[in-house]
């Protein structure tokens, strides 16, 4: 895997639009990565069960905040084609 100032470079995606197992290579691009910080966070005197109960909040909280900006995104421009309209 090439690496660039001690650390490791995430590989890209084979093509740009969606292909047969694009997921599986993200999962490999992101397996070395995901490795690391298990490993760091075990060798700082957490527990495996914490470090994976935490990942998941983490995730949740990520789907939680992704959501809540698309909902702001979408209101926003609602907003402005009010605006747009009734300038009409």
């Amino acid at each position: 895997m090439p690496k660039s100032k001690g650390v490791r470079v995430i590989t890209a995606p084979k093509q740009i639009n969606e292909y047969d197992d694009r997921e599986i290579d993200c999962q490999e691009a992101m397996e070395p990565g995901f490795q690391a910080i298990v490993e760091c966070m075990l060798d700082a005197g957490w527990t495996r069960g914490e470090v994976i109960r935490t990942l998941r909040r983490l995730i949740a909280a990520d789907n939680i905040a992704q959501r809540d900006i698309a909902k702001v995104e979408a209101e926003l421009a609602i907003a402005r084609a009010r605006a747009r309209a009734a300038k009409a």
